[in-house]
C-alpha cells in the first residue's frame, strides 16, 4: 500500500504543476510576443517600401500589404497514465507505472490586406495635408528635408521631380529658398498656430521675432523670393500651385505615391538593365552655385547580397539595398515610413471578424 501512496503523491504533484504551467503561460509570453511581432512587423514594412520602390523604379506595380491583426494562440495539453497491480505476499509481484506526457502549440492567426480601392487612394494617392507637414516643422524636423520629400511647389517654385511621365529638375531659387528656411528655422523664429474660419481648419505661419543680421537677410530674401508682404508676420498657408495674394504661402504637397517615385529615382541601378532598355537612367545630380546638392537617399544595388545592409531586397537577380552606415539614407527611409502612416486620416475599414476557441 505503501507504493501507492507514493504513486498518488507524484500524481497530485504533476497535476498541481499541470495546473500552475497552464495559468502562468500567458503572462509570460506577453513581452515576447510583443517585442518578436514588432520586430517582424517593422522589418516587412521596411522590405515591403524598399522593393515597391524598386519596382516603381522598373515600372513595375507596387503591392502593399497591411497587416489587419495577429492573434497570438497558445495550447499547453498535459496528461498522466498511471497502471499497476497489487498482491498479497507471496501471490505474485506488485508493480506500478506512471507515464506523463505534455504538448505545447502556438498558433498565431494573422490577417492581412491588400492595400486596394478607397483605401489604397485614401493612403497612397492623396496629398498629404499641409496641417501633418506644417506638424512636422512644428515638432523640430528640418524645414528643407520636410520640403524637399514632401511638396511640388511654394508658391509656384518648383521643386526636382524624378517621375518619369514629367521627370524635371528643381527651379534655380528652391535650393537656396530651402537652404534659407533652414536657417531661419534654426533660429527659432517660425511659428505655426491653426486657425478656423467657416468651418475650415486652416494653418498660419508666422515669421516674427529678433533675429541677428545674416539670419535677417535670410527672412528678407524669402519674403521677397516666395512674393511676401514685407510688413507681414503672419501668413496664411493653403493647399495650390499659386497663391493669391502677398499674405499667402500656397504649397503643392505630394502624395505617398510621388514621394516614392521621387525616391526611385534616386536608385543606383546596374548599367546592364539600363543598357537593356530595362530602366531609365538615374538623373545626374543637380549644382547650385557650381557646388553638387546631395542626394536624398542613397539606394545600391550589387549582384551579392550585402553584408552591411540596413534594408536589402531582391529583384532582377540583383539586390538593391542601404548602406547601415549611411545615417543620412537611413533617417530619410524611417521619416518615409512616418510619413507614410500619417496618411491614415480617414475612417478604417471594418476589420474582420475571427473566433479564436477558448477551450
Amino acid at each position: 500500500m505503501a507504493l501507492f501512496k507514493r504513486v498518488l503523491l507524484v500524481i497530485l504533484t504533476f497535476g498541481s504543476l499541470s495546473v500552475l504551467g497552464c495559468a502562468s503561460i500567458g503572462p509570460r509570453t506577453v513581452v515576447r510576443d510583443h517585442f518578436d511581432y514588432t520586430g517582424a512587423l517593422a522589418d516587412s514594412w521596411k522590405q515591403q517600401m524598399l522593393i515597391n520602390m524598386v519596382k516603381v523604379r522598373y515600372g513595375d506595380t507596387p503591392v502593399f500589404l497591411d497587416v489587419a491583426s495577429i492573434i497570438s494562440g497558445y495550447t499547453l495539453e498535459t496528461g498522466v497514465n498511471v497502471y499497476g497491480e497489487y498482491a498479497s505476499p507471496g501471490r505474485g509481484d506488485t508493480f506500478a507505472g506512471l507515464n506523463a506526457r505534455g504538448t505545447f502549440t502556438d498558433r498565431p492567426t494573422i490577417t492581412y490586406m491588400p492595400l486596394s480601392g478607397e483605401k489604397f487612394a485614401r493612403s497612397l494617392m492623396k496629398p498629404l495635408p499641409l496641417s501633418a507637414l506644417m506638424s512636422l516643422i512644428q515638432a523640430g524636423y528640418p524645414i528643407d528635408i520636410v520640403l524637399r520629400l514632401c511638396v511640388h511647389s511654394v508658391n509656384g517654385i518648383k521643386n526636382r521631380y524624378g517621375g518619369s511621365a514629367r521627370t524635371r529638375a528643381a527651379d534655380p531659387d528652391f535650393y537656396p529658398l530651402l537652404e534659407r528656411l533652414r536657417k531661419i528655422q534654426d533660429s527659432g523664429v517660425i511659428g505655426l498656430r491653426s486657425q478656423k474660419t467657416n468651418e475650415m481648419e486652416g494653418v498660419i505661419m508666422s515669421i516674427r521675432g529678433k533675429v541677428d543680421a545674416s539670419v535677417e537677410e535670410d527672412r528678407l530674401w524669402v519674403r521677397k523670393t516666395l512674393g511676401l508682404d514685407p510688413a507681414e508676420d503672419e501668413f496664411k498657408v493653403i493647399y495650390g500651385s499659386i497663391a493669391k495674394d502677398d499674405k499667402e504661402i500656397a504649397i503643392l504637397s505630394r502624395s505617398v505615391l510621388e514621394i516614392i517615385i521621387d525616391l526611385a529615382s534616386y536608385i543606383e541601378v546596374p548599367a546592364k538593365h539600363v543598357e537593356e532598355k530595362q530602366v531609365n537612367p538615374t538623373m545626374p545630380e543637380e549644382m547650385v552655385h557650381d557646388v553638387p546638392v546631395p542626394s536624398l537617399i542613397k539606394i545600391h544595388s550589387s549582384t551579392v547580397k550585402p553584408e552591411d545592409a540596413f534594408i536589402a531586397v531582391s529583384y532582377q537577380d540583383h539586390w538593391f539595398w542601404i548602406n547601415k552606415r549611411d545615417l543620412r539614407s537611413k533617417s530619410l527611409f524611417s521619416f518615409l515610413m512616418m510619413i507614410f502612416s500619417l496618411t491614415e486620416t480617414g475612417s478604417k475599414e471594418g476589420a474582420p471578424i475571427i473566433t479564436v476557441p477558448a477551450g
